[in-house]
């Protein structure tokens, strides 16, 4: 236990002896003087914090302290009654302070109850009640605030916890702060108790024990009693109006004396107001120029040097902004911040601003938050924050999106139309702005909001802006969610799956697999559109198989036959009927016997000739599944569907490649389509 573990607590076991044990009336003088250095040093440093979580143990402090002064008052009650002395401190306060006059003393002691009881106590209890009370109720505007900013980019995901853990904090001190209250309030009314009973019965002791005739008795115990009231409720005092400046502050840059003399001089003008109002206050009133002559003159002359201060300091101030933008530019801090790429980032024209401001109704971030959701739900990963900001060098109804430095997707939209489409064949009298669906390259027409409820009579599909911008973002992030998926990314997969799956884990990584082989799995499923949320499937797989093989593309495919129930409810219709094309036995035999295999990996290696002869069959069954609006889908054997995916990634990369070991035993497929060759 370290020294200052140890002197706390043998602090709380002094405390509990001055209940109970008789303590010297030189021992109570000093523990007096330490009682009034604590007040003193609680109150500045009160007043010198900026915030009141950097004084958080004040609420417990309140607590201890209180309990330290009401064990001073028992053993001095102790000693007033029992020996009629108390020691030089108190002995002091009841004459030296009150001037030797008990009455003088006591009413002292009455005012000084007042003032704590009724004025400051009082007054701090209801401000943290208040404060309390208001700091929970702004708690989930904050909550939504931080998520506002986080999901704008505009702060990290440490400095979003960060945020976040200091507005808990701040709703348990102002709680707590509620509670401690209660302890001065407890502490002012026993000190009154305690002085009364001092009072009544050291006057009763100094008769009938002590001998002492009833005015010397009532002198003597009268003058300890109001010392000691005195030198209690001082530090008291203190300690409450600590509390009262506590809970009040409010948010500030500085401390409690640069904030007054900073702000209440803010306007030198003003004493200048003063100053001749005090001046003539001293002309037309019995008081006289003398006495207020030096203060008004004492403001003006205030006035005058902060104005001119202020004057000065202005060139200083921009000098200085100037000199700290010149240090940044030059510092190699600013070079390497300028390498940082954003994962996502999302920008826009200044005429699509009211997109994503709020105050205009924009709902262009939560729309970011509902996207991030529904793919983790869909794909399994988690998709990091995408930065949305304004572009002056684009269109103003223009927007892109960039992944990780890299434009993929683009479009324009007019924020005071609607976008249509047609169910079929457009009809010529629905006028509108003739311009492509961004998603999927859909024919559309952007029409006026006069227009909409006849386009949707027609069995037009009309969409507000906002969501045109959104399902374009979802649909690309979709697209390329395997390039979003780095060794990092897979590590955070990793340890939320260690969480519940400890075992699994250890026996995959780091052998017989490292994160870059786990990596390169994941994203291979990515790629096809395959969820990766089951990960403790995958993980079953990879562990299976991990020890065999260390080849990616191989063990993809082992984990994409464990999904199979996965990617059977993905394709499959409702009757558990599946529609496919199916590759010919010769076009399996070409790929198949097209398979090289090196140290490195196997890979498909095709005469150009035979490859474009494949390539036109599936274009050409593509073509008929679209125009009879099917999805086509493409089934092979296990054996070749890697390959076949090699051969048409380039050219049809939505079109899933899907084996037989990938389609439950439940499933009917139908063939509408062959792939062949002549």
């Amino acid at each position: 236990m370290s020294g200052k573990d140890l002197s706390v607590l043998l602090s709380v076991i002094l405390i509990v002896a001055m209940l109970i044990i008789p303590f010297p009336g030189w021992l109570l003088s000093f523990l007096i003087i330490i009682n009034i250095s604590l007040a003193l040093l609680v109150i500045l440093t009160s007043m010198n914090m900026n915030e009141p979580l950097q004084f958080s143990i004040f609420p417990s402090l309140i607590l201890l302290l209180t309990l330290f002064r009401l064990g001073l008052n028992v053993s001095t009650t102790r000693a007033i009654l029992a020996e009629g002395d108390a020691g030089k401190v108190v002995e002091t306060f009841g004459t030296f302070v009150t001037g030797g006059n008990v009455l003088v003393g006591f009413v002292v002691f009455i005012i000084l109850i007042v003032i704590q009881f009724v004025v400051i106590t009082k007054g701090s209890e209801r401000v943290s009640e208040v404060a309390a009370r208001f700091t929970l109720d702004a708690m989930p505007g904050k909550q939504m605030s931080i998520d506002a900013d986080l999901n704008a980019g505009m702060i990290s995901e440490q400095q979003a916890r960060e945020r976040r853990d200091k507005i808990a904090n701040e709703a348990d001190f102002y709680g707590a702060m509620d509670g401690a209250s209660k302890f001065v309030k407890g502490d002012a009314i026993a000190g009154i108790i305690m002085v009364l009973i001092n009072m009544l019965f050291g006057i009763i002791i100094g008769m009938m024990q002590l001998g002492m005739p009833i005015a010397e008795a009532a002198t003597h115990f009268t003058m300890l009693t109001v010392g000691d009231g005195i030198v209690s409720q001082i530090p008291a005092l203190l300690i409450s109006t600590a509390t009262g400046i506590v809970v009040t502050r409010a948010a500030s840059e500085g401390n409690l004396g640069t904030d007054i003399t900073k702000q209440l001089f803010a306007y030198p003008k003003m004493l200048y107001v003063a100053a001749g109002t005090i001046f003539l206050l001293g002309i037309f009133t019995p008081i006289g120029i003398l006495l207020t002559l030096p203060i008004a003159a004492l403001l003006a002359i205030g006035g005058y040097m902060i104005t001119k201060s202020k004057e000065q300091n202005v060139p200083d101030e921009e000098e200085i902004e100037q000199e700290i933008e010149m240090d940044e530019m030059k510092s190699p801090e600013s070079v390497v911040n300028l390498l940082n790429i954003d994962p996502i980032e999302f920008e826009f024209g200044y005429g699509l601003i009211p997109l994503a401001d709020t105050n205009q109704g924009g709902d262009l971030l939560d729309r970011v938050v509902m996207i991030r959701r529904q793919l983790a739900i869909e794909l399994g990963i988690v998709i990091p924050v995408v930065r949305i900001r304004d572009n002056i060098q684009l269109q103003p109804n223009e927007y892109r999106l960039k992944i990780k430095g890299n434009e993929l997707a683009k479009g324009e939209i007019l924020l005071d139309h609607y976008l249509a489409m047609a169910p079929g064949i457009e009809d010529d009298s629905i006028e509108g702005i003739d311009t492509i669906e961004p998603s999927f390259g859909l024919p559309a027409k952007w029409i006026t909001d006069e227009v909409k409820d006849t386009a949707e009579m027609y069995g037009y599909t009309v969409v507000d802006p906002p969501s045109v911008v959104s399902t374009h973002i979802t649909e690309v992030i979709k697209q390329h969610a395997h390039e979003l998926l780095g060794r990092q990314e897979t590590k955070q997969l990793i340890d939320h799956l260690k969480e519940t799956y400890p075992i699994l884990v250890e026996e995959v990584t780091p052998t017989p697999l490292g994160i870059g082989e786990i990596q390169k799995v994941l994203a291979k499923l990515l790629r096809e559109k395959v969820s990766i949320r089951n990960l403790p499937i995958i993980f079953e797989t990879l562990a299976d198989f991990g020890k065999m093989t260390s080849d990616t593309e191989l063990l993809g495919e082992y984990v994409r036959q464990a999904l199979a129930k996965q990617i059977t409810a993905q394709y499959a219709e409702q009757d558990h009927i599946m529609k496919v094309v199916t590759l010919s036995g010769k076009v399996e035999k070409l790929i198949a016997d097209g398979v090289q295999q090196t140290e490195h990996g196997n890979y498909l290696s095709l005469s150009p000739d035979v490859s474009q002869l494949i390539l036109e069959s599936v274009a050409k069954e593509v073509e008929m599944l679209s125009l009879e609006q099917q999805t086509p889908i493409i089934l092979c054997s296990p054996a070749v569907r890697m390959y076949v995916r090699q051969l048409t990634d380039r050219y049809f990369p939505q079109v899933p490649i899907l084996s037989y070991n990938e389609l439950e035993a439940n499933v009917e497929v139908q063939s509408i389509g062959v792939v062949n060759v002549e």
